[in-house]
């Protein structure tokens, strides 16, 4: 089984994890409804998706 030989330092650690970090969704506005979504995807709120109704809403 393959051993280090010698301590991995925290500067070498966090310098191999600088690009790890996340980004931020990228989200758009509805043009129906003016609400934010994902891009690509039907509106959770109207249920359009590029100008036609896709998802029926069970509104309560």
């Amino acid at each position: 089984m393959a051993v280090p030989k010698k301590k991995i330092s925290k500067s070498r650690t966090r310098t191999r994890r600088a690009h790890h970090a996340l980004t931020p969704a990228n989200v758009g506005t509805c043009p129906q409804c003016n609400e934010p979504k994902l891009p690509h995807r039907a509106c959770s709120k109207c249920g359009y998706y590029k100008g036609r109704e896709v998802v029926a809403i069970i509104k309560e």
